[in-house]
């Protein structure tokens, strides 16, 4: 079994397939290097496609202390599966916890991505939310420690943007609750607290965000409500991005509707290596509904 160990000793597993220009795929909280699945089998075809599972999440390492875990980790993580591959540049792909994580290797590495696709993006973001956000955080962890992970993954996979993918696929959602319920309780908890609750707001990163210009593809569901407005914000923000909305889906899009979701990346992908993948016009972005002001 394959493992990058990164600079502060943790050991994360990773898997690949296919050969070619590299894409790697940053899992979200509920789920692991598993919900990958359909991209592997999709990308690694024309790809090399390499995903893995995030710190906490076993077969990977569960580090005890919250201290190890942080939003700049979860972006320095994915340069670590890069280096122990040894690849100089990726198309990174993301969804919610990944998709932040995406985001923020493009901050603090974008010599490095060749583009980002951050889907799913935008959870306690919203000015007013972040205290709620935080409370329902909190609640998380203390769950997690007086119940454990099974009980957790039976309540936590039917939540509001979720029961979508239930509904279009029993069968899918299934596979993805079981999965959820066999991850570490001590390492989604330390998630939880150190990457989910003390992660910015995407609100206090707009100067970063316009400073931004790798080509980004900005990707969420149409029901998946505390990321819609985010996704407007980053759209407007970032002058290298696009906005796609996936009609009548919720949270988990690569899941749900995977085959939609690979053609827009697909797509996306195909644009940016052929050097098609344009910046926004400044005449675009005037104070004007007309243009005659």
């Amino acid at each position: 079994m394959p493992f990058a160990t990164t600079d502060d000793g943790v050991r994360l597993h990773y898997e690949e397939t296919g050969s070619g220009t590299p894409l790697i795929f940053v899992h979200e909280f509920a789920g692991d290097h598993r919900a990958w699945e359909p991209q592997l089998r999709h990308f690694g075809q024309r790809y090399r496609a390499i995903t893995y599972a995030a710190r906490g999440y076993p077969p990977s390492d569960v580090p005890d202390d919250v201290a190890k875990y942080s939003q700049a980790r979860a972006a320095d993580d994915i340069a670590a599966v890069l280096d122990h591959l040894r690849i100089d540049k990726a198309h990174v792909i993301g969804l919610s916890m990944g998709g932040f994580a995406t985001l923020h290797f493009g901050f603090r590495h974008p010599q490095r991505a060749l583009s980002l696709c951050v889907a799913g993006c935008g959870y306690g973001a919203e000015p007013g939310q972040r205290d709620r956000f935080r409370a329902e955080v909190a609640t998380v962890a203390d769950f997690l420690d007086r119940n454990g992970i099974e009980a957790f993954a039976a309540k936590y996979a039917y939540g509001p943007t979720r029961v979508q993918f239930e509904n279009k696929n029993p069968r899918g959602f299934a596979e993805f609750r079981q999965q959820l319920a066999e991850h570490s309780a001590v390492g989604a908890r330390n998630t939880q607290l150190g990457v989910q609750g003390e992660r910015p707001s995407l609100y206090d990163l707009v100067d970063q965000m316009k400073a931004l210009t790798v080509p980004t593809l900005i990707l969420t569901g149409d029901e998946d409500w505390p990321c819609l407005q985010p996704a407007l914000l980053m759209k407007q923000t970032i002058p290298s991005a696009a906005l796609s909305v996936m009609p009548n889906c919720g949270h988990t899009i690569n899941l749900e509707d995977p085959g939609q979701f690979n053609r827009l990346v697909a797509d996306f992908v195909a644009q940016v290596d052929a050097g098609r993948w344009p910046r926004r016009d400044p005449r675009a972005m005037v104070d004007s509904i007309t243009g005659m002001k």
